[in-house]
């Protein structure tokens, strides 16, 4: 598993960062880095987004998720779980990225990587240690992937499982989309490419 700093930096520097990171690193840097991107996000974070009708091809998920600075928390996350970014980078699947923008990720009731039983069966040490790190990346990879639908198009109504399982449709409700059963709300299609789009959520469904 790959493990890649997310820091709300622009989007070349974030590449930057994306491309040092070969090798995998221990939660301890992940807990760092995390914890510094709660900063102030820039004004104005999506800019020049897609028409319904617009498509950009020629590229695929990958080349584009971390471009959109209002993701860039989430985006980073899909560089450390390598089935999702094998997926992404794959132009023969499709996927709707499901991507819950850096508000409601700075605004988790806890971080992607804990589980409350976790510290219910191994109390505050749940994630020192070898074990510990393998329990939190496991965590860390289903969080990512109750966001990732194999899927796209991906027409309203059709309920579908997500890559970790879970159920998920998306409705329009009062002229605004709306993720099911969570009720969460798609406040932009940040792109569209040839194998897949990525949504951006106003909330996270895990």
């Amino acid at each position: 598993m790959k493990t890649a700093s997310f820091l709300a930096f622009p989007s070349a520097i974030l590449c930057l960062i994306l491309a040092a990171s070969a090798e995998p690193r221990p939660l301890r840097d992940i807990i760092k880095a995390f914890d510094i991107h709660q900063t102030p996000l820039l004004a104005n974070p999506i800019a020049d987004m897609p028409s319904d009708e617009s498509v950009s091809t020629g590229v695929i998920i990958s080349d584009v998720i971390g471009k959109t600075q209002a993701i860039a928390i989430f985006s980073g996350l899909t560089r450390d779980i390598d089935p999702v970014a094998g997926r992404l980078d794959d132009a023969s699947q499709n996927a709707t990225v499901l991507a819950p923008d850096n508000s409601a990720m700075k605004n988790l009731k806890r971080k992607p990587w804990e589980d409350p039983e976790d510290y219910n069966t191994f109390g505050t040490e749940a994630y020192k240690g070898q074990d510990g790190e393998d329990r939190a990346h496991k965590n860390l990879r289903r969080f990512v992937e109750r966001h990732i639908v194999p899927q796209s198009p991906w027409e309203e109504g059709k309920k579908i499982k997500t890559l970790y399982g879970n159920e998920v449709w998306w409705e329009t409700k009062d002229g605004k989309k709306m993720i099911q059963p969570a009720n969460v709300e798609v406040t932009s299609v940040a792109d569209k490419v040839a194998n897949g789009q990525v949504w951006v959520l106003g909330g996270s469904l895990a």
